[in-house]
């Protein structure tokens, strides 16, 4: 039971995987006017505790001494707005004093950052479960650089989940989901060495020597060209495996399209 007077419990579904988007319990979506107050609404709700107000205001705007409390409170006076209009009360969700802001202890707040970690973290759901709910890097549309850590971590667990679902659909024998995935992760990041070598394996499996190759070779480049190094051994060692795959693949149609004749075909490797 609540008590008499304690300000009612609000509970808000907040999604800061790519964009910023907030609904109330009862489906009302939240919005805030500008860039700054989504900005403040979403660091509020990722640290959760309250924070002073000069330390926020150097969060949000670093470069700026004399004017970031001003724009502190006018970021403020939207959020406020912002939950006022869906709905709710803003001290309900607020913890605001002449020092400091925060989320209320008490509020209950469903983040998909939240929900994302947990499945990756959690057996019965795994990484190929969580990465669809991987709406987008953290508040990507915001440029605010206080993101930008958090923003890093979170990408890296969700591109190390792409190559885990990359590696089992492989081993699954699912081709075209593996290249999916791996693809994925060199949109992402070029240097993601394990992804290049399990597209240079689907190749070898599908039995496309020149896609082999040239799979090989961009890697060889962009290594070059961002480290100066060469491939790892173990993708060296893939790139011979998938040279051979293609080889037997190959073997397996002649066989087929003349049943008395025993191919015989060198592979070239490096």
């Amino acid at each position: 039971m609540a008590r008499r007077g304690a300000a009612p419990r609000a509970l808000l579904q907040v999604d800061l995987l790519g964009g910023i988007e907030v609904r109330t319990a009862a489906g009302a979506r939240v919005t805030f006017a500008g860039r700054h107050a989504p900005a403040l609404f979403a660091l509020l709700v990722l640290v959760r505790r309250p924070r002073s107000r000069e330390a926020i205001a150097a969060d949000l705007w670093p470069e700026s001494d004399s004017t970031s409390a001003g724009s502190l409170r006018q970021a403020l006076w939207l959020v406020r707005h912002g939950l006022s209009d869906a709905g709710l009360a803003p001290d309900s969700v607020l913890d605001v004093t002449t020092e400091s802001i925060g989320v209320r202890a008490g509020v209950t707040i469903a983040l998909d950052i939240v929900a994302f970690e947990a499945c990756l973290d959690a057996a019965p759901c795994g990484a190929e479960r969580a990465i669809g709910l991987y709406g987008g890097d953290l508040v990507e549309s915001l440029g605010h650089d206080c993101f930008a850590s958090e923003r890093e971590r979170l990408a890296d667990r969700y591109e190390d989940a792409l190559v885990t679902v990359a590696e089992r659909r492989l081993a699954d024998g699912d081709l075209r989901g593996a290249s999916d995935a791996a693809q994925l992760v060199i949109a992402r990041d070029p240097l993601r060495e394990e992804a290049h070598a399990i597209l240079i394996a689907v190749h070898g499996l599908v039995g496309s020597r020149s896609q082999i190759v040239r799979q090989y070779r961009r890697l060889q480049v962009v290594l070059e060209r961002e480290l100066g190094e060469p491939p790892l051994p173990e993708t060296d060692a893939a790139y011979r495996q998938a040279m051979r795959h293609a080889v037997q693949r190959s073997m397996e149609r002649a066989a087929l399209l003349e049943p008395d004749q025993r191919p015989t075909l060198i592979a070239v490797v490096r």
